[in-house]
C-alpha cells in the first residue's frame, strides 16, 4: 500500500508518523474467561497518561490517532478483541470481558490517568464498558441476549478517567437498522426485491449514482417501518436457532448422546442478504452534513448493497442478538451514554457517514456529565481529509485533544 493510499483511507499511519524516542512493547493479556487477546504499548518519555484505542471489530494497531496522541505526550494502547477480523462469532459481551483485561493491564502499568478513546464501533463499544464497568458486580448482565454465560460479574473492570469519543456511530445494530436493505422479499434470494421498498426504484425517488436522490417523508417513513420489520423477523429465526441448540445441550447434560453434542455445536448461521441501503447515502438532504455521496463502503451503494461486503452479512445466531440487532443488543451507544460520567470530549466529523449530525446531537445530550465538550471538524469517517490538500479529519482532532487534555493538565501542553 502506497502512502497515499494510506492517506486516502485515513486510517493507517507511517513509521515516520511516531514520534523519535516512542517505544512500541506488543503484549499478549489473557481474560477472566481464559480467551487470550494482544495489544500494543507505546510509551514516550515521561508519559503519565494513556490513551485506550479498541475496536470490536476491527485492527486499532495503526489507527490515526496513535500519533496525534504520542506527540502530545500520551501514551497509546491499541488493543484487538478475541474475535478482532471475524464477524462470524463476536459477542459484545465478551469483548467486554476483553477491553477489561486491558483496562487491569494498564493501571498495574502505573498511569496516573486513563483515557478511553472510543472511534467508530469503538465508541458503543467503550460505552458499553463504562455502564458495565461502573454498576456493582452483581448487577451486571450475566450473560449475552442468546443467553449465553459471560462472567462480567466476577471480572475486575477499571473505569477510565476521561473519555474521548471520534465519530462514534449509535452502535453496529443501531447502525445496521438504518442500513438494512427492507426490499429483500426473501432471505434465501439476494436478488429478490419488493419494488414498493427498493431504495433504488426510481419510482421511490432514486437516482442514479452520483445524482442525488430524493425521497418522500412517506416513503422514508415505510422504509423504516420496513427495516425495523425485517430485523424483527431476523431475531425471531436467531432464537429459534439459539433455543434448539440449547435444547441439544440439555439432552446431551442429560443422557450423553453424542448426536446431541454435535446438534448442540451445528448451530446454523445466519446470511443476511443486502446491508448496504441507508437511505442518508443517497439523499444528502436527510440529516444533512457535508459527507460525500455514498456509504462507508463505496461510492455506489446501489452495487455495494448487492455485493459480499457488508456489516452482519454472515453470523452465528448468538452474535446476531449480541451485536448486529438493535432491538436485541445492548451495545447501543444510546442506551449506555447516561453511565458516561467522567470528563468528555465528543468529536464530531463533518462528512460522517455513519455518525450523522442528529445522531451526534442525541448521544451529546444522553451523556451522564455535564462536563463534556461537543466539537465539529471536518473530514470522513476514518479520519481522511474531506478534500485533498486539507488537514486530515484526525489531524483536526489532534489539536482539539491537545487543547483539551491541557485544560485538564494531562500531557506536553500541560507540563
Amino acid at each position: 500500500m502506497t502512502t497515499a493510499e494510506k492517506v486516502g483511507a485515513g486510517r493507517y499511519l507511517d513509521a515516520e508518523d511516531v514520534p523519535e524516542g516512542t517505544v512500541a512493547t506488543p503484549v499478549e493479556l489473557s481474560t477472566v474467561d481464559g480467551a487470550k487477546v494482544s495489544g500494543v504499548l507505546r510509551t514516550v518519555p515521561g508519559a503519565t497518561a494513556v490513551a485506550f484505542l479498541m475496536h470490536p471489530r476491527q485492527d486499532f494497531t495503526h489507527h490515526v490517532l496513535v500519533p496525534e496522541f504520542l506527540r502530545r505526550g500520551v501514551a497509546v494502547w491499541t488493543q484487538g478483541s478475541r474475535t478482532q477480523g471475524n464477524d462470524l462469532t463476536l459477542l459484545h459481551e465478551q469483548a467486554l470481558l476483553d477491553m477489561a483485561a486491558g483496562h487491569v493491564f494498564l493501571r498495574e502499568q502505573g498511569f496516573d490517568t486513563v483515557i478511553a478513546v472510543g472511534h467508530s464501533g469503538g465508541g458503543a463499544l467503550a460505552a458499553f464498558y463504562i455502564e458495565q464497568a461502573g454498576l456493582p458486580a452483581e448487577d451486571r448482565l450475566a450473560g449475552t441476549p442468546g443467553g449465553k454465560p459471560v462472567p462480567l460479574r466476577t471480572a475486575m473492570m477499571p473505569l477510565p478517567d476521561h473519555v474521548v469519543f471520534m465519530a462514534p456511530h449509535p452502535g453496529q445494530g443501531e447502525l445496521l437498522l438504518r442500513m438494512i436493505d427492507p426490499s429483500v422479499a426473501d432471505e434465501a434470494d439476494p436478488m429478490s426485491v419488493a419494488s414498493a421498498l427498493d431504495p433504488f426504484n426510481p419510482a421511490n425517488g432514486y437516482r442514479p449514482a452520483p445524482e442525488a436522490s430524493s425521497y418522500s417523508p412517506e416513503f422514508v417513513a415505510r422504509y423504516r417501518a420496513a427495516q425495523r420489520e425485517r430485523v424483527e423477523r431476523l431475531d425471531a429465526v436467531a432464537r429459534v436457532r439459539v433455543a434448539t441448540a440449547r435444547e441439544a445441550q440439555r439432552r446431551f447434560k442429560a443422557g450423553g448422546d453424542p448426536s446431541d453434542r454435535r446438534a448442540a455445536l451445528a448451530t446454523e448461521f445466519l446470511t443476511v442478504q443486502r446491508t448496504d441501503a441507508d437511505l442518508r447515502c443517497m439523499d444528502p438532504t436527510l440529516d444533512p452534513n457535508d459527507r460525500p455521496y455514498g456509504s462507508l463502503f463505496g461510492a455506489r451503494p446501489d452495487l455495494t448493497d448487492y455485493g459480499v461486503v457488508g456489516f452482519g452479512r454472515l453470523t452465528t445466531p448468538e452474535a446476531w442478538l449480541s451485536t448486529w440487532s438493535a432491538l436485541s443488543s445492548r451495545a447501543g451507544f444510546l442506551r449506555c451514554a447516561p453511565a458516561v460520567t467522567m470528563p468528555t470530549l465528543f468529536i464530531e466529523i463533518t462528512g460522517d457517514q455513519a455518525c450523522f449530525p442528529d445522531d451526534a446531537r442525541a448521544m451529546v445530550a444522553a451523556f451522564g456529565t455535564s462536563d463534556v465538550e461537543h466539537v465539529r471538524v471536518r473530514g470522513k469517517h476514518f479520519g481522511a481529509a474531506l478534500t485533498e490538500g486539507e488537514p486530515t479529519a484526525a489531524t483536526l482532532a489532534g489539536i482539539e485533544i491537545e487543547r483539551w487534555l491541557g485544560a485538564r493538565g494531562i500531557g506536553d501542553a500541560a507540563r
